[in-house]
């Protein structure tokens, strides 16, 4: 296993299995006073390492480490003042810290999104163990974006199948899958089986 590839902390120490019956947590930003939280009131799905340019990442990863969960079940419990959209034109609203700088939770508003009511949250800022672990590693590529070595891709690509994560340059085939659907479904182009 490639020693000098780090993909990100929480990802590199190994993960555990999601807990059964696991009914969420409480995710906490960086700040040392008044610090950020926010519940989430559920299980994750679709956790992943995440290498676009748009996700907070901790000091010193390639990747971010983000889930998605029903926006119902996301609430601002503290400081809730604190938080910032980062960019109001892009299509996952990131909400962050203005102290730390830590993305709190990401909104899609845009109705006709296949992701809408979802929102995506970084479960490694969470203290309690039980949360679904990463099952895929996404837009791989773009770490390259990001500053990392194009000429040490192959041995990210070996270190993420390694650690069970197949890297794609997309998002996991069922989660496009589910966009090519509703984009279908809003075009009308969508066969429907009689």
């Amino acid at each position: 296993m490639p020693t000098d590839v780090h993909i990100h902390p929480a990802i590199d120490a190994g993960t555990r299995p999601a807990a059964a019956d696991f009914s969420g947590g409480t995710l906490t930003c960086l700040c040392a006073t008044d610090p950020v939280t926010v519940e989430i009131s559920s299980q994750v799905a679709h956790n992943h390492a995440c290498g676009c340019t748009q996700c907070w990442k901790p000091a010193g990863a390639l990747f971010a480490q983000i889930a998605v969960v029903s926006k119902d079940n996301v609430k601002v419990v503290t400081n809730g003042q604190k938080l910032q959209v980062i960019d109001p034109t892009a299509t996952i609203r990131r909400h962050a810290c203005t102290g730390c700088g830590v993305h709190m939770y990401g909104r899609i508003e845009n109705t006709a999104h296949a992701f809408y009511g979802l929102d995506f949250v970084h479960v490694e800022l969470s203290r309690e163990p039980g949360w679904a672990p990463p099952e895929f590693a996404a837009f791989v590529s773009s770490i390259i974006q990001s500053g990392a070595d194009p000429a040490q891709m192959g041995a990210v690509r070996t270190h993420l199948k390694e650690i069970g994560l197949p890297p794609y340059d997309c998002l996991s085939p069922g989660l496009m899958d589910a966009m090519a659907v509703n984009a279908a479904k809003l075009a009308g182009t969508l066969y429907q089986a009689g």
